[in-house]
């Protein structure tokens, strides 16, 4: 299996930090199952313990050139995958 196509290899930081998802983000985790009516996350195949993790994750994001909680960047079509601590991103603007 080839390595997956990206241009960006981001790392992934840790806050201790409250952090808190932009509305339109969380719109479209409701939009697309992610996230039930109360907020809650339901991410398939991540358990609770990671997402408790996840939520004190951020990274720089390349495409957005900010600062931008983990949830976000793994919900966004450029995020191809986790690899030890990094982000592989496909680096595509976003609309």
């Amino acid at each position: 299996m080839g390595e997956l196509e990206h241009k960006f290899d981001v790392e992934i930081k840790m806050t201790e930090d409250r952090q808190k998802l932009p509305a339109e983000v969380k719109e479209e985790l409701k939009a697309s199952g992610m996230m039930d009516e109360k907020g809650k996350l339901k991410l398939k195949g991540v358990s609770p313990k990671m997402l408790k993790k996840m939520k004190q994750e951020y990274v720089e994001c390349p495409v957005i050139k900010e600062n931008i909680q983990f949830i976000q960047c793994f919900v966004c079509p450029n995020f191809q995958s986790r690899v030890m601590g990094e982000v592989l991103c496909k680096g595509d603007p976003l609309e």
